[in-house]
């Protein structure tokens, strides 16, 4: 198994990792024109030709980054697939001069293994909750736990 950076062409494989999770309303659904112009922002994991991960580095400025849309496959979980991707995105987070990268999760204790803190919600940039949160189906009762890491 092995980190690619995708391509247009990758944007089906991107939406079927991500539908179960999108189905359950733990991560927000993402149509393919807006994969498509965040493209360069994702990083993929193949099993031979099978995609089995994905997640995202979303920069919201010269400071701050977000992983988002972490997600493997189900019967690959446990196997270190989001621990390589996540640290993948810290070392491109650290090239491109970011501070901080935030997280908004329902899995906390996994990126608190990681050196994430948790932060209270009220401190997460506004451009986030008006850019993201609003679609989200459980705004603006929201479940997941934010977490942050300095680089």
């Amino acid at each position: 198994m092995k980190i690619v950076n995708p391509t247009l062409e990758n944007i089906i494989d991107i939406q079927s990792i991500l539908k179960p999770y999108v189905d359950e309303g733990i991560i927000l659904y993402r149509d393919e024109d807006e994969i498509a112009t965040n493209i360069r922002s994702y990083k993929m994991i193949y099993d031979e030709n099978i995609p089995v991960g994905i997640g995202a580095l979303h920069i919201y400025s010269h400071f701050l980054g977000e992983i988002r849309s972490l997600a493997v496959s189900k019967n690959y979980q446990g196997k270190g697939i989001g621990k390589q991707l996540v640290n993948a995105f810290l070392e491109d987070a650290k090239t491109l001069g970011l501070k901080d990268v935030l997280v908004l999760t329902y899995k906390k204790e996994f990126f608190e293994k990681l050196g994430f803190r948790e932060i209270s919600k009220e401190s997460i940039p506004e451009k986030k909750i008006w850019a993201d949160c609003i679609k989200c189906k459980f705004f603006p009762n929201c479940n997941e736990t934010a977490l942050i890491i300095s680089l």
